[in-house]
C-alpha cells in the first residue's frame, strides 16, 4: 500500500512541478504571435491582450505553487503532525471538535496565502486596466461573503468525510464519491437561486425585442427555457459575458447588463443561441456525469494515498491536510483533461448556435468584440491554452464557426 501511495505522490508532484514551470515559462516568454491573429486584430491589440493576461496568469500559477509548497512544508516539517496531535490531546472528549479546529486553522493559513493573489487579480489588476467598477469596500464584502460560504460548506465536508472514515473504513472512498456526486447535483440546482443572488441582482428581461429573439430560438431548438435573466454585472465590471446554469426548475440563461448595453441585437442573439445550444447538446448533464465519474476516480486514488495515515481505526486530523494537498495536485494535473472537455463543449455550442441563428458573421463579430473589450489573449501560447483555457482561444472559435458554413 505504501509503495502505491509513494508512486502516486511522486507522479503528482513531478507532473505538477513540470506543468508549473512550463506554464510560468510560457507566460513570461510567450514567443511568436500567430500570423492569423494579425489578420483579425492589430498588433497593439494583440500585445495589450498579452500584457493583461500575463498579470492574471502569473498570479494564478504563483497562488497554486505557494499553496502546494506550504502544504508540503507543513506536512514534511512535522508541524502538521504536531498541530494534529495538539488537537487530539486538547479535544480528547470530543474528537469532532478537534477535526473542525484543525480544519479552521488550515483554512485560515491557506486564506492568508491566497489573499494577496486574489486581491491582486480580482481588484488591483482589474482597476489598473479599468475593468473594475467595484469599490474597495465592496470587494471586501464579497470576499467575506465567499469566505463564510466556503467555511460553512468546508466544515460540512469535513464532518461527512471523517464520518465516512469512521463508519465505513474499507469503502469510505465510495461513500465520499456518493456524497460528492450528490453535492454536484444539489449545487447545480441551488446555486442559481441561493448563492448567486447573494452577490448580484437579477431581473427578467422585459425588452420585447429580446424576448422575441428568445421565443424564436426556443422554437428552433425545441427547448423549454425557464428564465432569461439580466445580471447587474456593471456594479463590478465593465466586461460583458453570459452563462447558463441550473438543472430542472432552476434552468436559466443569464446575460450581463453590459452585454445588452454595449452589443448589437445580432450579437445578443448569437449569445442567447450559444447558451441555448449548451442545453440542446446536453452539456449540463454530460458535465455532471463526467464530474461524478471523475470524482470516484479521485476518491479511489485518495484511498490509496490516505491509507498509510490510518491505523487501527485511528483517524488523526492530519489526514485533512494530506487530503487537501492531494486534491490540489490532482486538480492541477488533471486540468488539461477537464479543460479539453470544456473547450470541446464550447465549440459544439458555437457551431450549434450558428445553425440556430443562421448568422455566422454575427457570431464571429461577437467573438472579436468580446475578445477586444475583455482584453483576451489573442495569440496565447499553445501550452497555456492546453493547460488552463476552459474556452477555446478566439482564433480557434472563429475557425470552428467558419467550418459550419463551408
Amino acid at each position: 500500500m505504501k509503495t502505491r501511495s509513494t508512486t502516486i505522490w511522486i507522479s503528482l508532484m513531478s507532473l505538477a512541478l513540470l506543468f508549473s514551470l512550463l506554464y510560468l515559462g510560457y507566460v513570461l516568454f510567450p514567443g511568436y504571435i500567430r500570423p492569423e491573429a494579425i489578420q483579425y486584430f492589430g498588433l497593439e491589440q494583440v500585445q495589450q491582450g498579452q500584457d493583461y493576461s500575463k498579470g492574471i496568469r502569473i498570479s494564478y500559477i504563483l497562488s497554486f505553487m505557494f499553496q502546494a509548497l506550504f502544504l508540503i512544508w507543513f506536512l514534511a516539517s512535522g508541524r502538521g503532525g504536531r498541530l494534529s496531535q495538539w488537537c487530539e490531546d486538547r479535544y480528547q472528549s470530543n474528537p469532532w471538535r478537534g477535526y473542525l479546529v484543525f480544519y479552521l486553522i488550515i483554512w485560515v493559513m491557506l486564506a492568508l496565502i491566497l489573499l494577496p493573489f486574489m486581491f491582486f487579480s480580482g481588484f488591483y489588476w482589474q482597476h489598473l486596466w479599468e475593468f473594475s467598477t467595484q469599490t474597495f469596500g465592496s470587494w471586501w464584502v464579497d470576499y467575506l461573503k465567499q469566505s463564510i460560504i466556503d467555511i460553512v460548506l468546508g466544515g460540512v465536508g469535513v464532518v461527512l468525510i471523517f464520518l465516512s472514515f469512521h463508519i465505513w473504513p474499507r469503502i469510505w472512498w465510495i461513500i465520499c464519491g456518493v456524497f460528492f456526486s450528490l453535492w454536484l447535483v444539489i449545487q447545480s440546482i441551488l446555486w442559481p437561486i441561493l448563492i448567486a443572488p447573494m452577490f448580484n441582482q437579477f431581473r427578467t428581461i422585459d425588452d420585447p425585442i429580446i424576448t422575441g429573439m428568445v421565443y424564436e430560438l426556443v422554437d428552433k431548438a425545441d427547448l423549454e427555457i425557464k428564465e432569461i435573466l439580466v445580471m447587474d454585472a456593471s456594479q463590478r465590471t465593465t466586461k460583458a459575458n453570459a452563462y447558463f446554469a441550473g438543472v430542472g426548475g432552476t434552468k436559466r440563461i443569464v446575460l450581463y447588463d453590459n452585454l445588452l448595453n454595449q452589443y448589437s441585437l445580432a450579437e445578443i442573439k448569437a449569445v442567447i443561441a450559444h447558451e441555448m445550444a449548451h442545453w440542446q447538446q446536453g452539456h449540463i448533464a454530460r458535465g455532471l456525469t463526467l464530474g461524478i465519474l471523475g470524482s470516484f476516480l479521485v476518491w479511489g486514488l485518495a484511498y490509496l494515498v490516505l491509507r498509510p495515515y490510518m491505523s487501527n481505526r485511528h483517524i488523526p486530523p492530519l489526514i485533512w491536510a494530506v487530503l487537501l494537498l492531494f486534491i490540489l495536485l490532482a486538480n492541477f494535473v488533471s486540468a488539461p483533461l477537464q479543460n479539453s472537455i470544456s473547450r470541446q463543449m464550447e465549440i459544439e455550442a458555437d457551431q450549434t448556435a450558428v445553425i440556430l441563428t443562421g448568422d455566422p458573421e454575427a457570431a464571429i463579430h461577437l467573438q472579436m468584440n468580446l475578445a477586444l473589450k475583455n482584453r483576451s489573449d489573442l495569440s496565447p501560447p499553445r501550452f497555456v491554452e492546453w493547460l488552463s483555457f476552459t474556452h477555446p482561444s478566439v482564433l480557434t472559435r472563429i475557425e470552428k464557426i467558419r467550418e459550419v458554413t463551408e
